[in-house]
């Protein structure tokens, strides 16, 4: 049975004792779970809906009224997003008030920690600068999209580090302490790159989704300081497709399932954790061979494949 709660029930759950704040040394729990060797599952943040063309507009959703059906939901272990894929600029004002709405309804990094999308680095310095921006927002995780070489991930994995550590993310930090719950100092002392540094807090994703990536699968995965290799499933099944004289698509499933299977063999070769978009009727498959950490859509799909996935994880 899915697990929503009532908001009045949220609001006991993020109350923890004191004792219980102390005793938990980790500000990503992701991190806790990853060490724990457990999978992890999560869901995109919810969003408003555009409707149907023709139909009568639904009432438009405020952050805080998302962030209050975010804290709902009890079973996702983070909150994804891929809004700033397309540009940061363009699409932060209103990530930064659903963060904001997240803050007024009690959650914290602690709580629902958040992972964003990155554009795709290649050799745009613009968006290298880009990242400290995310970061500064209180994210916990950053995924690099179209990762195709091993130097275009160390130039990514170097702007998510402060200069001060090593990499070349500028001092400022924005609202990110606020929503991790510390200091500024603290924030700046925490805020470093798990696993290149076991007492980070921060944790890359990285996505092969084109022909170079995958065939330099090995140097990426190899790169340290990469938390979770993923597989771009959708982007990769539009790359193994063709259309055919009447214009219909068909996939060469064999091909699109061997891209799948040479970024996980990748993981497993360099202990890397792996990623997978799943859906109920393939996450169990996709735990059996080895894929640890799910995301899915925001709605009784995304909700029913994490219980799925949950029991067939043993969580």
């Amino acid at each position: 049975m899915r697990s929503i709660i009532s908001l009045s029930l949220v609001g006991l759950t993020l109350m923890a004792s004191p004792t219980e704040t102390k005793a938990q040394e980790r500000l990503n729990p992701m991190i806790e779970r990853h060490e724990r060797g457990e999978s992890l599952f999560g869901l995109y943040a919810p969003a408003n809906s555009r409707g149907r063309r023709g139909a009568e507009p639904a009432a438009e959703k405020t952050p805080l009224d998302l962030a209050r059906e975010t804290l709902g939901v009890t079973t996702s272990d983070y909150i994804f997003s891929g809004s700033m894929e397309g540009g940061v600029d363009r699409a932060l004002p209103e990530w930064s008030a659903y963060v904001a709405g997240l803050m007024e309804a009690g959650a914290t990094a602690r709580t629902h920690p958040l992972v964003v999308k990155s554009p795709k680095i290649g050799t745009d310095t613009s968006v290298l600068r880009d990242i400290g921006t995310q970061l500064n927002s209180g994210v916990s995780a950053l995924m690099f999209v179209e990762v195709e070489s091993a130097a275009e991930l160390r130039s990514g994995l170097a702007a998510m580090r402060f200069r001060s550590q090593g990499g070349t993310r500028s001092d400022n930090v924005g609202n990110a302490p606020a929503y991790w719950g510390v200091s500024e100092a603290a924030y700046r002392q925490k805020a470093d790159l798990w696993p290149v540094n076991p007492e980070g807090e921060l944790i890359n994703w990285t996505i092969v989704e084109s022909h170079e990536g995958l065939a330099n699968v090995r140097e990426i995965a190899a790169v340290e300081g990469i938390g979770v290799l993923w597989p771009g499933a959708g982007t990769l099944r539009g790359l193994f497709s063709v259309t055919d004289a009447e214009g219909r698509r068909t996939l060469d499933q064999e091909a699109w399932e061997a891209s799948i299977q040479k970024v996980l063999a990748a993981c497993k070769e360099f202990d890397v954790p792996c990623g997978f978009p799943a859906n109920a009727s393939d996450i169990e498959m996709r735990i059996e061979q080895g894929f640890t950490v799910f995301v899915m859509g925001w709605g009784e799909g995304g909700f029913s494949t994490i219980d799925v996935g949950r029991r067939a994880a043993g969580r």
